[in-house]
């Protein structure tokens, strides 16, 4: 059954993607079954690097957090013995000759004396805070035990779990292409568009996903690069590469804040909820309705919920980042865990410097996974997904049949304020326009 069944899967995904390429771009027969031998076999790469990087990066952050086991605890040097002095030392310090050959052990069961203290070094390992007697109290913190916990969430929590997310992701929109195929126009390409997003909608559209993209891959380069990358291309290239992708995340982050006001500017008072999202999400964007129509306006209940988890999302991770490009200079955890404690969260409030980069460090990452798999499922279903979808933030204009299926109410608002302004200028009122 499976191979079977696979097999037409995997000639119907084949089919589908190369029949669109073909009819748009007019390429060869060679070029078609290119592309239906590419895409299976570029998903399972894909997968494979991500689960071979996440457990090369949680194996490599295991031996390196904790010393390995019956290593020496103690980290004092040893003594000086008189073999380890030169003859003429001890011959004018006869009292070196007295010295053991061989330095005593340390005991590290010891609770006090000697050159080892159990306690003291317990306390220490603990984050005691000491007594110093220079300006920078900071000093008298030797040892910041949470920076080991910290250390391993970086080396070995994130990439684990950040590939299985990422891998879950694609193979999740692969089953389903797999499954339903590219959603098609039920009514075919009516040759006549409306327009769907003005240039400025774009410019900022693009602005934020170009900006995001460059951000995703710079940022994955930090969880998965030192394990994939650096093998390939050796270490000269991985660092070179490393420094340009840390300068090019530092300064496009930037357009990616500007990106993201600009678009909540335009489009927050058309995300806001209506009596149409409701069947929407009842009817699971029309997967559940007899005829798989819900009505709709400029944006459905789908893509108004994409809308607020990226603002919220984007805005979080905008923090978190400057705090990062201006280490200590805006602590913002240790307010926002006082607020999160008025709900029971019994968080800490007291953080001290280095406890809030570290926060920021993790969060920051952890809402960059979420969102990078927020913004693959959009890509998907914004180009391969969905017939006639990608003309909307491509040319700015729509295939009318695409519209009216999907957002049947704007639609008809659209078509209806073009007739209007077509008869005021003397033309026969028709709102609608010939595709290019």
């Amino acid at each position: 059954m499976t191979p079977v069944i696979g097999s037409c899967w995997l000639n119907k995904t084949c089919r589908t993607v190369c029949g669109l390429l073909s009819n748009r771009l007019a390429w060869s027969g060679l070029m078609a079954r290119t592309c239906r031998l590419a895409l299976p076999l570029f998903l399972l790469v894909v997968l494979a690097i991500l689960t071979v990087a996440s457990f090369n990066d949680s194996a490599s952050a295991q031996s390196s957090v904790r010393p390995p086991a019956g290593a020496s605890l103690s980290s004092a040097p040893p003594g000086p013995t008189a073999g380890s002095l030169p003859a003429s030392v001890r011959a004018r310090a006869p009292a070196f000759n007295n010295l053991p050959t061989v330095a005593p052990p340390i005991d590290p069961t010891a609770s006090q004396g000697g050159r080892y203290d159990k306690e003291i070094w317990a306390e220490v390992r603990n984050s005691r805070m000491g007594q110093v007697s220079i300006p920078d109290k900071k000093s008298g913190l030797l040892i910041q035990s949470e920076g080991w916990q910290w250390m391993k969430t970086q080396k070995a929590v994130l990439p684990k779990y950040g590939g299985w997310a990422l891998g879950a992701t694609i193979a999740v929109l692969a089953l389903f292409f797999l499954a339903v195929g590219r959603i098609k126009i039920k009514g075919g390409w009516s040759g006549q568009t409306i327009p769907r997003f003005s240039t400025i909608e774009r410019a900022a559209h693009w602005m934020l996903a170009v900006s995001f993209i460059i951000l995703a891959l710079s940022g994955l380069n930090v969880l998965y690069g030192r394990s994939l990358l650096m093998p390939l291309i050796g270490k000269s290239s991985f660092a070179s590469l490393s420094l340009t992708a840390k300068l090019l995340h530092n300064y496009v982050a930037f357009a990616f804040m500007t990106g993201l006001a600009v678009v909540f500017l335009m489009w927050v008072w058309q995300n806001f909820p209506n009596i149409y999202d409701i069947k929407w999400l009842l009817t699971l964007g029309g997967v559940l309705s007899k005829d798989g129509h819900v009505s709709s306006k400029k944006f459905n209940a789908g893509q108004k919920i994409l809308f607020w988890l990226v603002m919220a999302s984007g805005l979080s991770l905008s923090l978190s980042g400057i705090s990062l490009l201006f280490p200590f200079q805006m602590p913002i955890f240790a307010k926002t865990f006082a607020v999160l404690n008025i709900f029971g969260a019994g968080l800490p409030t007291t953080l001290s410097p280095i406890q809030e980069m570290q926060y920021a460090s993790t969060w920051h990452s952890v809402l960059a996974l979420v969102m990078t798999c927020l913004i693959l499922a959009h890509i998907y279903i914004g180009t391969l997904g969905m017939q006639g979808a990608f003309g909307a933030m491509g040319s700015g204009k729509v295939d009318v049949n695409w519209a009216k299926e999907h957002h049947d109410i704007w639609a008809e608002e659209v078509i209806a304020d073009e007739s209007l302004e077509r008869m005021h200028d003397g033309g026969d009122g028709a709102g609608l326009q010939p595709a290019e």
